[in-house]
C-alpha cells in the first residue's frame, strides 16, 4: 500500500514547476516506497480536477483529495505527507 500524491498543473504555469520540484525533493526524502505521485495535467483530465474541486494550478491531491489549492512550503508538504502515511500504515490490532 502507498500513498496516492497528485500534483495538477497547467501549461505555462511557472509556480507548477515549483509544486512538482517540491513534491519529487520531499518524495525521494520521505521514500521507502510509501508514496508514489503523478502529474495530472488538467488540460488532458479536466474532468477529474474538476471532481476533485481544482479551480487554479497548482494543486496538490493525496488518496483522492484535493489537499492543497496552492503551492505549499516543503515544510508543509512532508508534515501533511508524513502524517497521511501514519494514518494509512497505522493499523492497530485492537480494532476489527
Amino acid at each position: 500500500m502507498t500513498i496516492k500524491v497528485e500534483v495538477f498543473s497547467a501549461p505555462g504555469c511557472t509556480r507548477c514547476g515549483q509544486a512538482k520540484d517540491t513534491l519529487r525533493k520531499v518524495a525521494e526524502e520521505i521514500g521507502g516506497g510509501r508514496l508514489t505521485w503523478r502529474e495530472v495535467s488538467v488540460v488532458d483530465e479536466l474532468d477529474y480536477a474538476v471532481k476533485l474541486g481544482v479551480l487554479s494550478t497548482p494543486a496538490i491531491a493525496v488518496n483522492g483529495r484535493l489537499v492543497f489549492t496552492a503551492l505549499p512550503s516543503a515544510k508543509k508538504l512532508r508534515q501533511t505527507l508524513e502524517a497521511e502515511i501514519r494514518k494509512t500504515f497505522s493499523t492497530p490490532s485492537s480494532q476489527k
